[in-house]
């Protein structure tokens, strides 16, 4: 964890903007795969660890605004914890680490928010996303369990998404160890894309670097050569010479930050010439993204300048046709690039998005989009230096909407579907990198993962 200051900081930052009340704070729970005694991998909920540090499950804090108290709630081990899981710190102890003075066991929290509500205090507390948690916040404010997502506050989640939004050194540095990982998965992944190869093969490669390396995946890998499928988690598949291998996955370092990269890579080695266009088209999108960022811009803008990148390329290749300033203005490119250019990313490789996408990517200068495409983006308000964002443009050939448009004739100024009908079998092109917006540009994290055309032919050739 963090030097204790940093977390007794963050706290008094917190307390400082949200001003009243009192703030609960919910920590995880072991979730069982089929019985009780067999759980997934923990993973605390990461608002918990960004004000309190504390990586294990059971556990709750408030922070009294008013009295200016924190209090971490938990029970300490007994002698049957010891057997089965060793020696653990007292709650005392582990509560000095991140800078908090008084503990309490888990069960006196409820009489401390019931105290806290006859005195009429406001209680805060952000939105649940784990069935349990709802039923608790339910049972500890008395209210039903369907008017818990309704009641959390929006003043709390507003000063939360204010401070995780900017990422300190040490995030940083997280982020970047995670990326070290990352990087070593995507040279392994790319040297096996060979035909004959299972997609399960590379993806057993991969989470076998990140559990050697004390990580765990950020999320399950995408890796597939059904690239048209935007978020394929199918495994099953045998390579072939001439797919294209849609990788797109991250590891999350010991103090759970994430990293979030994709590349695509041809099958034995070598882009076809078609593959070679498309692909050039995408990377030339995400640079000029990486290259636009900087403090001051809006999401929103790199996005639609990837787009115009996207559609300019597309009618080079003869796909689109006509005005490209139009053609992106009312939403044609999004037959081939439909969703969002990238979203934050930190303790949660969608940062924040547990709290409402919407008070993370939007504020009061920028609302959502309904235009299919431009509504799937997570983040569109102006950048701050200290955010850290992906940047993953995308060309995909997906049949059914391709019929679907085609059908109703839909944009017939802009895309020729004679021509579309020629990639139908395509799959899809995305490249990803994590950027850190800087006080005056951007820089990308970790270490540069092959992405060029020459690169990554070079790799995949490797025997």
């Amino acid at each position: 964890m963090f030097d204790s200051k940093i977390y007794t900081e963050r706290r008094t930052r917190l307390k400082e903007q949200v001003g009243s009340g009192l703030l609960l704070f919910l920590g995880n729970e072991e979730s069982p795969m089929n019985y009780p005694a067999n759980p997934y991998h923990f993973r605390q909920d990461s608002s918990f660890l960004y004000f309190f540090g504390l990586d294990t499950p059971s556990l709750a804090a408030i922070m009294d605004v008013d009295d200016g108290k924190d209090v971490i709630f938990g029970n300490d081990v007994e002698m049957e914890d010891i057997i089965w899981m060793g020696h653990l710190p007292t709650m005392k102890e582990r509560a000095d680490l991140v800078g908090v003075s008084e503990t309490a066991p888990l069960p006196q929290l409820k009489e401390t928010i019931k105290e806290a509500l006859q005195k009429g205090k406001t209680i805060h507390y952000l939105p649940p996303y784990r069935p349990e948690s709802v039923l608790k916040i339910a049972q500890l404010l008395g209210i039903e369990h369907d008017s818990v997502k309704k009641y959390a506050s929006k003043d709390f989640i507003k000063a939360v998404v204010a401070q995780r939004n900017i990422k300190i050194p040490e995030e940083i540095a997280q982020m970047e160890l995670a990326h070290e990982v990352t990087n070593d998965m995507y040279l392994a992944a790319m040297r096996m894309a060979k035909q004959g190869v299972f997609e399960y093969e590379i993806v057993g490669k991969m989470e076998g670097i990140i559990g050697a390396s004390d990580c765990h995946v950020a999320f399950p890998i995408i890796l597939t050569k059904n690239g048209q499928i935007l978020h394929n988690h199918y495994h099953g598949n045998q390579l072939a010479e001439g797919d294209l291998l849609v990788m797109d996955s991250g590891s999350e370092s010991p103090m759970n930050y994430a990293s979030d990269i994709t590349r695509t890579v041809p099958v034995g080695g070598k882009f076809t010439e078609k593959q070679r266009q498309i692909y050039e088209i995408v990377l030339q999108a995400q640079e000029m993204a990486i290259q636009n960022i900087k403090p001051g811009i809006t999401f929103k803008d790199i996005h639609l300048l990837s787009a115009a990148v996207i559609a300019s390329g597309l009618k080079e290749a003869g796909l689109m046709k006509g005005d490209m300033a139009a053609a992106v203005d009312e939403g044609a490119h999004a037959l081939f690039f439909p969703h969002g250019l990238g979203h934050m990313i930190g303790l949660d490789v969608h940062d924040m998005e547990g709290l409402g996408e919407d008070y993370v990517g939007y504020d009061h200068t920028v609302e959502r989009s309904s235009q299919f495409g431009l509504a799937y983006l997570r983040l569109a308000k102006e950048l701050e230096s200290g955010n850290v964002v992906t940047v993953e443009p995308g060309i995909y050939f997906i049949p059914t909407l391709i019929d679907q448009w085609a059908s109703e004739k839909k944009f017939e100024q802009f895309i020729d579907y004679a021509k579309v009908e020629e990639y139908r079998n395509f799959g899809g092109i995305r490249i990803e990198d994590d950027i850190l917006v800087t006080q005056d540009g951007s820089q990308v994290l970790g270490k540069s993962i092959p992405k060029k055309v020459e690169d990554i032919e070079k790799i995949t050739a490797t025997e």
